[in-house]
């Protein structure tokens, strides 16, 4: 004799899976400008009105990072490079020089993948330690995360509050990861969008983009900042940029650590 399973019973598991999945790619839609503008100018990374931070991600890169570097000392610029700490693992003296001329370190994750599996324990071990590592390298704790291709999860968000990260998306970037992007094209995308306040999104490493694309990076940047100065905006780190810092609290061995109550508060 077959016993019905009465239809409550698995109710509430679809009801858990269907609330587990939106928790866990419910946040990914902060990857579109306007909801990043509906839900706080942090996450979108609008500070100083004064001023724009410029970041680049997905070094730290032997070849092409030092390139990057010196063309920023020759405009008298300071950046904020998100690393991924795979890669500051197997070249960390680049990291200290990083931080040697002048620019801050921030935390882009372990490795550049697409976090459609959930995989929040993965995601809290790997982004702790490339926290440790961009520690090492930069003399203190980082303060600012980005997600790879700025795909942010439940899980990841949740890794970055328990890191003591605050989340940092941009407002404006150059699609200089493309194999069809010129110093033009990504200087024309940039100022598309570019106001005084916002974060600008661009690539030291072609690692993850077109092999070459770097270049076009690199060929902007000194129009850029010259645009930049040319309204009158200064153009900086993020730490210098009027965002605030994930808040902190003491430890329960004493220690200080940084957390979030919010998704940006």
């Amino acid at each position: 004799m077959v016993t019905a399973v009465p239809a409550n019973r698995t109710a509430v598991p679809a009801g858990l899976l269907a609330a587990a999945a939106a928790w866990h790619i419910g946040p990914a839609a902060t990857w579109l400008p306007g909801v990043r503008a509906a839900l706080g100018p942090g996450l979108d990374g609008r500070g100083d009105r004064s001023h724009v931070a410029l970041t680049f991600d997905d070094g730290p890169d032997p070849v092409t990072t030092p390139r990057f570097l010196r063309a920023l000392d020759a405009l008298s610029v300071r950046a904020t490079f998100f690393v991924l700490g795979g890669r500051l693992a197997r070249h960390p003296a680049l990291g200290r020089l990083i931080v040697a001329e002048g620019h801050e370190l921030a935390v882009h994750g372990w490795r550049h993948d697409r976090p459609w599996c959930p995989r929040p324990l993965r995601d809290a071990r790997e982004l702790a330690r490339a926290v440790d590592l961009v520690g090492e390298a930069a003399g203190r704790p980082p303060l600012w995360y980005r997600p790879p291709y700025g795909i942010l999860t439940g899980g990841r968000w949740a890794a970055a509050r328990a890191a003591g990260l605050r989340t940092v998306l941009w407002s404006a970037w150059g699609r200089d990861w493309t194999a069809g992007a010129t110093p033009w094209s990504v200087y024309a995308e940039v100022t598309r969008t570019l106001r005084g306040g916002a974060t600008v999104l661009l690539h030291d490493s072609d690692v993850v983009s077109a092999p070459g694309a770097w270049r076009a990076a690199l060929g902007a940047v000194p129009e850029l900042v010259a645009e930049c100065r040319r309204r009158g905006l200064a153009v900086g780190r993020l730490d210098e940029h009027g965002l605030v810092p994930a808040p902190q609290r003491p430890n329960t061995d004493g220690t200080n650590i940084r957390f979030s109550r919010t998704l940006e508060a």
